[in-house]
């Protein structure tokens, strides 16, 4: 692929990038594009499955189903950012990309990155409300706190994103335009800049601790208030049953912030960017998967949900085809 370059007085600017992704592994291209759109295809069909399941089912017309539908709605768009742009590029061996759609595809990323972090501390803080307070808990959660919540939790990771974005766009990259990742991150397009960048390098990394160790303390003070709560339960029957209603969030905050914060709470060095390439396939490309997998093995409500609208199915099935047959 050729570099194109726009000359201006006595420097080059980059007019697009190379996004290298795992193009690197020529031989195993094909089994990577296989494996990366059967994960990418079950993840989307699964998250839209929990969403009509919760919306279809008044069972499960709860504030904790409410923001588990909000979730997946959320892993929906998470993914395809970055996913289809990855798949074209290990079909069709195209690897370039414009600088305005590379920080189009930044901006969204980390934006609904950023949502995420909110919207499960959200979580956490309606699991606390719950357990906590549950004589209150439908007056507190009612429809309105949690579609507010909910919306609150988008709108706040857009706007943390708006001021890096726009600082990147100001940025001169002149070494070179390759990029050794399958999305624009931060630390590969800082990395071929050619101005100073110490001050965004800061500004970034004080918002990212500022969302994500925020985001993580707050989902820890809530689990804590919680077990207090859950100690003085007259019955290990009640315990166990609290544990069991928290254990899927639970699951789901593990895997999303041990890959998080090694990723993005650190100074921006150059020496694991293509670490961060690999770890970062698990919160981008696996993790959509996993949640609504979690949340659907792990809760009793949602599995009875789901046999119900599967039987109703059954159920009208044949009678289609009588109709058919007729």
């Amino acid at each position: 692929m050729e570099i194109l370059i726009v000359k201006f007085y006595n420097t080059t600017t980059v007019s697009e990038f190379l996004l290298v992704g795992f193009s690197v592994l020529n031989y195993a291209g094909c089994y990577i594009f296989i494996l990366i759109c059967i994960i990418y295809i079950l993840s989307i069909t699964a998250n839209f499955f929990i969403i009509i399941i919760v919306k279809n089912e008044p069972r499960l017309h709860k504030p904790m189903y409410f923001f588990i539908g909000g979730l997946s709605f959320l892993e929906i768009w998470y993914p395809t950012v970055t996913v289809p742009r990855l798949l074209w590029s290990l079909l069709t061996k195209v690897e370039s990309i414009s600088t305005a759609g590379c920080l189009t595809q930044f901006f969204f990323h980390f934006s609904f990155g950023a949502s995420e972090n909110f919207l499960l501390t959200v979580m956490a803080v309606d699991r606390f409300v719950a357990i906590c307070n549950p004589l209150r808990y439908l007056l507190i959660m009612n429809q309105s706190t949690c579609t507010a919540l909910l919306l609150a939790s988008w709108i706040s990771g857009f706007i943390v994103v708006i001021i890096p974005c726009l600082q990147i766009s100001k940025l001169s990259f002149c070494v070179g335009n390759v990029i050794d990742h399958y999305y624009c991150d931060f630390a590969p397009l800082i990395k071929l800049s050619c101005g100073e960048t110490s001050h965004i390098q800061k500004m970034v990394f004080a918002s990212s601790c500022f969302v994500i160790l925020g985001c993580f303390l707050a989902i820890i003070v809530s689990y804590t208030c919680i077990i207090r709560a859950t100690m003085n339960f007259p019955t290990s029957f009640s315990r166990k049953k609290t544990f069991s209603t928290c254990a899927s969030h639970l699951i789901v905050v593990i895997i999303f912030y041990s890959t998080t914060i090694f990723m993005f709470v650190r100074p921006t060095t150059g020496d694991l960017l293509h670490l961060n390439k690999i770890i970062s396939v698990i919160p981008s490309i696996v993790t959509p998967l996993l949640n609504p997998i979690i949340y659907t093995l792990r809760n009793n409500e949602v599995k009875e949900a789901i046999r119900k609208n599967f039987q109703n199915l059954t159920l009208k099935t044949p009678s289609s085809f009588t109709f058919l047959s007729e």
